[in-house]
């Protein structure tokens, strides 16, 4: 693993979200997308040397409104960047912990993502994420 790589925030709103956390942090520039294969708009913007993400479903079976409708809005996971996700993914399957994904998908930022089952891991929700260019 190579570093913490953003907080996600599971929200409801994404534009009232996105006031409130510019009167919190005043960011200097935040980037929205949608993730189509996640079914989610995200909005991030860096504090400090942190990012963070916040998560607004866009279908009603996306894993962030089933999220949103059993635990409401909060923290979601945490993330982590690695060099080879194909490569921890194994290592960490191999270690007994539970995978979400059997193979990463396509997140924000052009990253290949995978998440770890929160069932293993104290009930953290982890994502790792690799550089969709440094895929290996």
């Amino acid at each position: 693993m190579r570093q913490l790589s953003h907080i996600g925030i599971a929200v409801r709103d994404l534009d009232a979200s996105i006031a409130l956390f510019e009167k919190i942090f005043q960011p200097a520039a935040i980037h929205r997308e949608v993730v189509p294969d996640q079914k989610v708009e995200v909005a991030s913007f860096m504090v400090g040397s942190a990012r963070l993400e916040l998560i607004a479903p866009t279908a009603p079976d996306s894993p962030i409104a089933r999220f949103l409708e059993q635990r409401g809005q909060g923290i979601h996971h945490l993330a982590f960047e690695t060099d080879d996700l194909a490569t921890e993914m194994g290592r960490i399957a191999e270690e007994g912990i539970q995978l979400i994904n059997r193979t990463p998908s396509a997140g924000a930022h052009d990253m290949l993502i995978a998440f770890l089952h929160p069932k293993s891991t104290g009930g953290v929700l982890i994502e790792l994420c690799q550089h969709a260019q440094r895929e290996q």
